[in-house]
C-alpha cells in the first residue's frame, strides 16, 4: 500500500508563483453572510457575496504561511512585504464603496520591528485612483500608512502574517446583528492583478503523483473559503482523476429568507452559485467528471422547524456538529420539494458546464438518538410523519420489537424510500440521462445492536428489481468500522446490502475515509488498507473522503512501478527449503569504552533470518525446479514463503485480553519476552480459544489478523495455535549454478532473506 504522509516539501519539485496569484486568495465572513472566491483570466479573481445583516463584513484574504494546501503544493512562507509593489484595478457593486466613510479597508495583522503584534488599518481609497467603484489601486508596501486620512502613521511591513480586504452592504453598522431590510448582494472584481520588487516571486510546491486508481471526495463546507481552482491543482496533482464526488453540503449552499432556507428567488445564494459555475466548468476543462450529493441534512439554525425529524418528545434530530445541523424528514412534502429544487439547480450548473450530469443522494435516513442508558430512540414523529404513517411508539430500536412496531419500521421505510425516488427522479427531469447514485452509511444503517433498523433506514424500495434499480450506482460508507480496524464488520456489511438491495460489485462505488482530527492521522493505513480491499472486490469505483482531510494531513497516494505485487503467495518448493541452513541476525551497535566497559544498543526489535537452501538441491530436476522458480520471482524483485524447516508452528500462544469490544487480533509468536509478528500463517491451520474454550467464529484475514465474529468478552484471555511460513525473497539478484561443479560435489549457495511485513 504505497502511501505517505508528508509533513513539509523537502527535495521535491518545485517551481515559482508571483505573490498575490489570484487563485491562493480566500474569504471568510460570520453567518449568515455567504461569499466565495473564484479566479477569471490569470491575472484577476471576483468575490460574490450576500448580506443578511447591518454588521454582516466579507474578508477578501491574503495570508502569509499556506495553511490550506498540500503541503508538497504549498507556497512558501514570506512575511515580508517590504519590497513589494501592488496594484489592480477595482470594480464593484452593491457593496459600500471605496471613497465611502465604511468603503474597503485594508487591515493588516503581524508584528511591528520589536516584535509586538499590531493590527493597521489602511484605507484602500487613499491608494486609489478613479471612482469609488472603479479605480486603479497601487501599494508600495514599503510607504504604506494606516489611518482614514492620507499621511497616517507608517506600517512596518516586514513581519505580516496576513491581511484582508473589508467588504460591507450599504447600510453597514459595525457590530450590528439587526437584520437588513432586504438581502443584499454584492461583487467585487479584482484584474490586472501585478506585484513587483523584491520579495515579488514566491516558490511553490509542483509535485506531480502520477494518475492513479483512486478517486476523491470532496464538500463545499470545507472549501467554500478557496478558490475552485486552488481546490482542483491539488486534486489534479496529487493524482486523482475520474470523477469528484462533490458534497454540496449542508451549511453554505442555501438562499436564506427571514433567516430560514428558502427556494424563493432561487433556492442557491449567489455566492454558491458562482463558485459552483466556476468549480464545473474548471472541473470539465480538467477532464473531470462531478458527481453532485445532496443529502438530507440541513444547518439547524437555518431550518425551517416543520421540516425537522423529531423523537416521541418531539425533539428535533440534531447532529454532533457544532454548531449542529438536523435532518430532513421524508415524509414533509414542502422539505423535499426544496430538496428537489436543489437538485435541479445543481444539474442545471453541471449541464450549463458541459459536465455529464451526476447526483447522488447522500446519506438519508431515520435519525436516531442514542441514550445514556443505551437505549436508541429513532426520529419518526414530526407531524409529517404521524400524518403519513401513523407511528406507534418505538422506546428504543435496540430492544426486541413486535410486530407493529417492525411495521413503523418498514412504513417509515417506504415513506424514505419514496422520498429519494422523488428526488432522484427531480435530478433525471432537470437533466435527462443524469446517473444516479445512492449513499448509505453501513455503520448506522446497518447497526448491529438494532438489526430491525435496517427496515426504515435500507428499505427494500432501494433494491435492484425486475423493473430495474431504484438507483443506477449503489455506494457504500463505512469509515467508522475501517478506522476502528473491525474489517470483519465491512464484510459482512457488504454481505447484507448485497443481500438486502442486490446491486451487483459493477454497480457499486466505495467511499473510503475519513480522518476527523488530525491527531488521528494514523488512521489513513486503515483507509487505504479499505480502499484496497473495496478494489480487489470490483468495485467500479474508490473514492477517498475527503480531499480537505489529505490536505491537512500531507497524505500522498501512488502507484506504477512501486504497486506491482512484490509478493508471490507460494511456498518455496519443500523438497528444496526442508534442509535449509537459518542464520537468525539482529542490528547491535556496540560501543566499548577505554576501561573495555560497552554499551549496546538493538538497532531490531526482532531478529531477521538468512537462510541458504542449496544444502536441498540434490538432482539435476531440483536445479531446474530452482531455476525455474526464481526466474518467476524476477531474482530478489518478489517475495515468497518458505517453510522453516526448524521453526514453523506455535501453540497456545497468548493473542490478548478481550475488552468487549475489539474483534481483530494480529497472530505473534513469543521467543521469551520478545514477540514476533506472523503475517504468512499456513491456511486452514489457525485454532483459537477464548478462555480455553475452543471457537470456529472467526476469519484469518491477510496479514496474519484474526477477526472474531463477535468480540471477546472484557477479560477473556484469547490463545491461539498456528502453522506459518516465513515470507522471504532471493538475496542476490544472481544466481550462478553449474553442472559441472555441482557434479563435481561443490555445494549450490542459494541465499534468501527474511522480508518485513
Amino acid at each position: 500500500m504505497p502511501h505517505w504522509l508528508a509533513s513539509e516539501r523537502r527535495e521535491q519539485a518545485s517551481d515559482f508563483i508571483t505573490r498575490f496569484d489570484p487563485r491562493f486568495w480566500t474569504v471568510n465572513f460570520p453567518r449568515p453572510a455567504m461569499a466565495s472566491v473564484v479566479t477569471g483570466a490569470g491575472d484577476g479573481l471576483r468575490v460574490d457575496a450576500v448580506f443578511y445583516r447591518e454588521g454582516d463584513l466579507v474578508g477578501l484574504i491574503w495570508e502569509a504561511a499556506d495553511r490550506f494546501d498540500h503541503p508538497l503544493l504549498a507556497y512558501e512562507t514570506s512575511r515580508d512585504f517590504r519590497g513589494c509593489r501592488l496594484r489592480f484595478r477595482w470594480r464593484s457593486g452593491g457593496v459600500v464603496a471605496l471613497d465611502a466613510v465604511d468603503g474597503p479597508v485594508l487591515t493588516i495583522e503581524g508584528r511591528d520591528a520589536g516584535g509586538a503584534a499590531f493590527t493597521a488599518y489602511v484605507r484602500l481609497w487613499n491608494y486609489a485612483a478613479g471612482t469609488g467603484e472603479d479605480a486603479l489601486v497601487a501599494f508600495d508596501f514599503a510607504a504604506v500608512r494606516g489611518g482614514f486620512e492620507p499621511g497616517g502613521a507608517p506600517v512596518w511591513m516586514g513581519d505580516v502574517d496576513r491581511m484582508f480586504v473589508s467588504l460591507v452592504p450599504p447600510g453597514y453598522v459595525a457590530a450590528s446583528t439587526a437584520d437588513l431590510p432586504a438581502p443584499a448582494q454584492g461583487w467585487v472584481e479584482l484584474s490586472g492583478l501585478v506585484c513587483d520588487g523584491p520579495g515579488a516571486v514566491l516558490a511553490i510546491g509542483d509535485v506531480v503523483v502520477p494518475p492513479h486508481g483512486l478517486q476523491i471526495a470532496s464538500g463545499y463546507d470545507d472549501s467554500y473559503h478557496l478558490t475552485p481552482a486552488r481546490l482542483l491543482r491539488n486534486a489534479l496533482q496529487l493524482g486523482y482523476r475520474g470523477t469528484i464526488n462533490h458534497y454540496v453540503g449542508m451549511s453554505h449552499y442555501f438562499r436564506l429568507s427571514a433567516g430560514l432556507a428558502t427556494a424563493a428567488g432561487g433556492v442557491l445564494n449567489v455566492a454558491c452559485a458562482a463558485w459552483h459555475a466556476d468549480f464545473a466548468a474548471k472541473a470539465g476543462v480538467l477532464g473531470y467528471g462531478v458527481i453532485w450529493s445532496l443529502s438530507y441534512e440541513l444547518f439547524d439554525a437555518h431550518c425551517p422547524e416543520a421540516w425537522k425529524q423529531r423523537a416521541a418528545d418531539g425533539s428535533p434530530a440534531l447532529t454532533g456538529w457544532v454548531p449542529p445541523s438536523t435532518l430532513l424528514s421524508p415524509a414533509n412534502a414542502e422539505a423535499m420539494a426544496y430538496l428537489r429544487t436543489v437538485a435541479a439547480a445543481f444539474m442545471a450548473i453541471a449541464l450549463a458546464a458541459g459536465l455529464e450530469p451526476k447526483f447522488q443522494v447522500g446519506e438519508p435516513w431515520w435519525w436516531t438518538m442514542p441514550a445514556p442508558d443505551g437505549s436508541l430512540r429513532p426520529c419518526l414523529y414530526d407531524d409529517a410523519a404521524v400524518a403519513a404513517f401513523a407511528p406507534v411508539a418505538i422506546p428504543s430500536v435496540r430492544a426486541s420489537l413486535n410486530t407493529a412496531q417492525k411495521a413503523t419500521l418498514d412504513a417509515a421505510g417506504a415513506c424514505l424510500a419514496g422520498s429519494t425516488a422523488a428526488l432522484a427522479a427531480a435530478a433525471k427531469a432537470a437533466a435527462p440521462g443524469c446517473v444516479t447514485h445512492l449513499l448509505a452509511y453501513l455503520p448506522t444503517v446497518l447497526d448491529r445492536a438494532a438489526p430491525e433498523l435496517r427496515r426504515a433506514n435500507m428499505p427494500v424500495g432501494w433494491a435492484q428489481s425486475d423493473s430495474g434499480p431504484a438507483f443506477d450506482v449503489l455506494q457504500l460508507e463505512d469509515y467508522d468500522w475501517v478506522t476502528a480496524g473491525d474489517t470483519a464488520a465491512t464484510r459482512a456489511g457488504v454481505a447484507a446490502v448485497q443481500a438486502r438491495l442486490g446491486y451487483p460489485v459493477a454497480d457499486q462505488h466505495y467511499l473510503s475515509g475519513f480522518v476527523l482530527r488530525p491527531e488521528d492521522a494514523g488512521q489513513w493505513d486503515a483507509i487505504v488498507a479499505a480502499a484496497q480491499a473495496a478494489r480487489a472486490r470490483g468495485v467500479a469505483a474508490v473514492f477517498l473522503w475527503a480531499l480537505p482531510q489529505v490536505l491537512r494531513d500531507g497524505f500522498v497516494y501512488w502507484e506504477g512501478e512501486s504497486d506491482v505485487q512484490a509478493f508471490d503467495d507460494v511456498l518455496f518448493p519443500l523438497a528444496l527449503g526442508r534442509e535449509a541452513a537459518v542464520a537468525p541476525a539482529f542490528s547491535t551497535a556496540v560501543i566499548a569504552g577505554s576501561g573495555g566497559a560497552e554499551q549496546r544498543q538493538a538497532n531490531w526489535a526482532a531478529a531477521r533470518t538468512s537462510y541458504d537452501v542449496g544444502p536441498g538441491v540434490r538432482s539435476e530436476a531440483d536445479i531446474a525446479a530452482l531455476l525455474g522458480f526464481f526466474r518467476a520471482r524476477m531474482g530478489p524483485a518478489r517475495g515468497f514463503r518458505l517453510r522453516d524447516p526448524f521453526d514453523s508452528s506455535a501453540a497456545n500462544v497468548v493473542l490478548g485480553t478481550g475488552d468487549g469490544v475489539r474483534r481483530r487480533y494480529a497472530l505473534v509468536k513469543h521467543y521469551g519476552e520478545t514477540a514476533r509478528r506472523i503475517t504468512r500463517p499456513v491456511a486452514g491451520s489457525v485454532s483459537l480459544t477464548v478462555d480455553g474454550a475452543t471457537t470456529a467464529a472467526f476469519v484469518v484475514e491477510p496479514g496474519g489478523f484474526v477477526v472474531f465474529d463477535v468480540a471477546p468478552a472484557a477479560g477473556a484471555m484469547v490463545r491461539a495455535g498456528f502453522a506459518f511460513d516465513v515470507p522471504v525473497r532471493f538475496a542476490e539478484d544472481r544466481l550462478e549454478v553449474s553442472l559441472a561443479t555441482w557434479a563435481a560435489g561443490e555445494a549450490v549457495s542459494v541465499p534468501l532473506v527474511e522480508v518485513r511485513e
